[in-house]
């Protein structure tokens, strides 16, 4: 079997662990976006504002950071009647981000994002496996053309949507990356625990060349799935991309409270654990990155945490339970609620 060429393989090869980026969406909305608005706009409309949400995530240590497409697929555009534009759109996200990837000073990788439709697949809803493939692609193919190096899938909760994304993945002819979101008891919304993850991404046909969690609840719900990846043996890299802390309503707008010494002991927890690619999503600030750059750089490596070790570091569990024991879970505590009723941006 030969070692795999994709420039996001091959990184890991020289650099062991990478730092990924932090948040889209919290960044984004520091810099004047109002909620509702669709950030994949300022692609065209503010490219100075997104240049600097990727050159802060460059600047402050990351290996890699994703473009701002998260919801630039068609059935999120067309909430907002754009969805002509999802090529155009793809494009200048990756376009930007080329540009500024470019003028690291060091191999900086441009990862493509990739969110959820939005719909629900059919027999329960409407959305069937072709129309999914064909919306993905649509996406990848604009994402390609700007330039990404690898595309990213990510704040996925069903099965059905991760296997129509690979399959597009694989008609751009592209490599790519793939985040579940475990927000619901350590359970995707649509039920999907750590382990089903692990057998999901084994069995299919175009596998992506890493594979993890993002989003969710807290930084220790977090590392409990990497810890249930893990116990299965996975033969990929792991991804995490944890929240900064908990999120919480000050002044009538949602905030994190996830310091940088927090995320510095988060990065720190999954370099441990095993993860190979470890990032921020939503709260996740460069001053958080920076501080997990520093830990990933200077801190020695450990042995890998229990959730004792975990929640003494990170803080209390969501949920007594992740859903991979025999008998336990609770699909219907929904902890994921407060983001899946509105358009989010990608963190």
């Amino acid at each position: 079997m030969t070692s795999p060429s994709d420039p996001l393989s091959l990184l890991l090869a020289e650099r062991g662990v990478l730092l990924a980026d932090g948040a889209t969406g919290t960044n984004l909305f520091n810099m004047g976006l109002s909620s509702g608005d669709a950030p994949e706009f300022w692609n065209v409309d503010h490219p100075d504002r997104i240049t600097k949400l990727y050159a802060d995530a460059v600047e402050a240590g990351s290996d890699l950071f994703l473009t701002n497409t998260f919801g630039g697929n068609a059935s999120r555009l067309k909430l907002h009647e754009a969805q002509g534009r999802v090529r155009e759109l793809n494009r200048l996200g990756a376009e930007i981000g080329r540009a500024v990837a470019d003028k690291a000073g060091r191999k900086v990788l441009v990862a493509g994002s990739m969110g959820p439709t939005g719909e629900i697949f059919e027999p329960i809803g409407a959305l069937t496996h072709a129309l999914a493939v064909e919306m993905f692609h649509e996406q990848a193919e604009g994402l390609k053309e700007g330039g990404a190096d690898v595309l990213w899938v990510e704040t996925i909760s069903a099965p059905e949507e991760y296997r129509a994304a690979a399959e597009a993945c694989a008609l751009a002819g592209m490599p790519w990356a793939g985040t579940m979101s475990f927000d619901t008891a350590g359970r995707s919304m649509m039920g999907v625990t750590s382990a089903d993850f692990v057998k999901l991404v084994g069995k299919l046909k175009h596998a992506p060349v890493a594979f993890g969690a993002n989003c969710g609840v807290g930084a220790s719900d977090l590392m409990r799935t990497i810890l249930g990846f893990m116990a299965q043996g996975p033969e990929l890299p792991v991804i995490a991309k944890g929240n900064a802390g908990i999120p919480k309503y000050v002044d009538g707008a949602i905030q994190y409270d996830g310091t940088p010494a927090l995320m510095a002991d988060y990065a720190m927890l999954a370099r441990d654990a095993g993860a190979k690619i470890i990032g921020g999503c939503c709260g996740t600030m460069p001053e958080h990155l920076r501080a997990m750059r520093e830990a990933l750089d200077t801190r020695p490596m450990g042995e890998r945490p229990t959730l004792e070790q975990i929640t003494a570091a990170l803080g209390p569990l969501s949920s007594a339970s992740d859903g991979t024991e025999a008998g336990c879970g609770d699909p219907s505590h929904n902890h994921g609620r407060e983001r899946r009723g509105r358009r989010r941006p990608a963190s």
